[in-house]
């Protein structure tokens, strides 16, 4: 009912209410109760909400609904509603319940516990991340007393970031590979913060201070991971707040991300804006997330692809609606636009095919994602002017296809979110899929052994520099013998499977979106390096299903046991080399 006519219907109600008997409509009652207050007509008595013929052999003479009415109250002019529709009588005497409602004090007590239940998750939240902080700086001491001078590449950027401390804003060094989004906001935060607390000499923009940048947004980073959770997630009524700031904590003790927050590199900084985007993509607010997007490609050219990837995001959700709608038209139930099987991918990819060459569809997909179309074109147009990706040193980062990228982020994934990916009952499923599909894995792993054969490269950083993990993987694994690269095609494949299975909740059009932006900043890349998979791995851990909190404490263990591990060998057990003096530790 329209309000105006119901507020009208109630004031009627409560006017001959109050001409009639002298009754005061109390807030609640309905009109029903308020004419029954209203001398029936001779012959009829108010019962069950409706005047009914009296039966004088069947009811008693007083009834409950004229209780306390004289001869002189009563109106025979007044015919009543002879004909209402009515509920089930209720027997003389008696009152008809009212609809159970909580008492104020049952809704004061459920207000409290609600309200109790968000403290207690802002207090565990506040404690984590004060909690985490006190340990990021802790180590940062440590590390600061260890390696008080540039180390690996912060020999480039440090000095890069002083130059402009100083107003030498031409001056750029040309080994220097990525854009000067990190040395801009350095000087933007700590020459105003040096100006209000007084700072002069060398304190300013020092290696330490330069530093501390990335411990901010490692806090920074710490509040965006839980904001990205609690809405990816908010759905989920059965994730606990603990178990949010459980995950959050985890996440941002990520090792290959956490180890960079105490050196000057542009990792912590291009995290943060990327996610900072995704969360206002999330929200809806796409032009801020463009511009945080841009921030973002500031600080690595790369990010563009989660530019590309928010975008996606809006995209998926209008196909998942067009999808839902297909297969309501077609009624066909052995399609679901939540997961599909080989079969169904031909099926999809057409449908896809043909919403996306629609100039109708694409007239409304452009209105709805031009703010990442205009950073998109920007970058297209900085690649023409620039002559490639790469600002700097152009002959040591060539783009190629570099296909094997893809199954070693894959085994990147399953070492670090092993609770999640390699467990027994997911091995079983797999090898039950194996059994009903087998010439689907069959060409697949064909496929990838001629990846593996035509696509393989090694950079000469991989092979000569002994200070990073890949050093050893590529030495100890890859380098044992030439099958064992082709060796490792099932472990692969099943990576790849559970990788897939555990998106399964996401939409298949988001599945496909994500893969697309996966092979994008993975593959061009010929240098093999763990930091290249951060943001990747981020993303999928951010959209899949929460485990369970004795799952959840097995990761947050194995990623601080991996920390711990990481910076006792970085602090304790330098060693140098023979041509040189100076001294140098093992990293990412």
């Amino acid at each position: 009912m329209d309000p105006s006519m119901a507020f009208f219907r109630r004031a009627a109600a409560f006017f001959t209410c109050w001409k009639r008997s002298s009754v005061t409509l109390r807030p609640g009652n309905s009109s029903s109760r308020c004419v029954r207050s209203i001398p029936a007509a001779p012959g009829y008595r108010w019962h069950g909400g409706a005047a009914r013929p009296v039966d004088n052999a069947a009811l008693p003479t007083r009834g409950h609904s004229d209780r306390g009415l004289s001869a002189s109250d009563r109106d025979p002019q007044y015919p009543g509603p002879a004909t209402a529709a009515a509920p089930r009588p209720f027997p003389p005497g008696r009152v008809p319940p009212r609809a159970a409602r909580p008492s104020p004090e049952g809704r004061r007590h459920r207000g409290r516990r609600g309200a109790g239940m968000e403290r207690a998750e802002a207090y565990g939240f506040s404690g984590a991340l004060s909690g985490a902080f006190l340990l990021s700086c802790l180590l940062f001491a440590a590390v600061s007393r260890r390696q008080r001078g540039p180390y690996m590449d912060e020999v480039f950027h440090v000095p890069q970031a002083q130059a402009y401390c100083h107003g030498r804003f031409l001056q750029w060094d040309p080994m220097i590979t990525t854009l000067p989004g990190l040395y801009l906001l350095s000087v933007g935060v700590v020459k105003p913060a040096a100006w209000l607390l007084g700072w002069t000499g060398s304190v300013v923009c020092s290696v330490g201070m330069l530093r501390f940048i990335n411990l901010l947004f490692s806090a920074g980073n710490f509040y965006l991971l839980y904001l990205l959770l609690f809405k990816i997630h908010q759905k989920n009524k059965a994730v606990s707040g603990f178990q949010r700031i459980l995950s959050t904590l985890t996440l941002a003790m990520f090792p290959t991300l956490y180890f960079f927050t105490f050196l000057y590199y542009t990792d912590p900084g291009s995290v943060f804006f990327t996610l900072f985007s995704y969360l206002m993509c999330l929200y809806g607010n796409h032009k801020t997330s463009a511009l945080l997007g841009f921030c973002g490609f500031m600080f690595r050219q790369t990010n563009i692809v989660w530019t590309v990837f928010c975008a996606g995001n809006v995209v998926a959700e209008k196909l998942n609606e067009a999808w839902k709608i297909e297969l309501q038209k077609k009624k066909d139930e052995k399609i679901s636009s939540r997961k599909g099987s080989f079969s169904d991918l031909t099926r999809i990819l057409q449908f896809l095919v043909e919403y996306l060459t629609s100039p109708k569809n694409l007239v409304t997909l452009s209105a709805l994602t031009w703010p990442y179309i205009i950073l998109v074109s920007l970058f297209f147009v900085f690649v023409f002017i620039n002559g490639g990706i790469v600002v700097g040193d152009k002959s040591s980062h060539e783009a190629c296809l570099h296909f094997p990228q893809l199954f070693y982020f894959l085994s990147f994934t399953v070492f670090f979110s092993f609770p999640h990916l390699l467990t027994p009952t997911k091995i079983r499923k797999f090898l039950l899929s194996l059994r009903k599909h087998p010439v689907q894995y069959s060409l697949i792993a064909v496929i990838s052994l001629f990846l593996i054969w035509k696509f393989t490269y090694v950079h000469k950083y991989l092979l000569a520099d002994n200070r990073h993990y890949t050093f050893y993987v590529w030495r100890k694994v890859f380098q044992r013998h030439e099958l064992v690269k082709y060796l490792l095609v099932p472990f692969y494949i099943f990576a790849g499977w559970s990788f897939a299975d555990t998106l399964k909740s996401k939409s298949i059009f988001w599945i496909l979106m994500y893969f697309v932006c996966l092979l994008a900043v993975t593959v061009p890349q010929k240098l093999l390096e763990f930091r290249y998979f951060i943001l990747p791995f981020l993303i999928y851990r951010l959209n899949i299903p929460f485990l369970s909190l004795y799952r959840q404490l097995l990761e947050l263990a194995f990623y601080v046991l991996v920390n711990a591990v990481t910076f006792y060998l970085f602090l304790n057990r330098a060693f140098k080399w023979e041509n040189s003096d100076e001294v140098q530790r093992f990293m990412w």
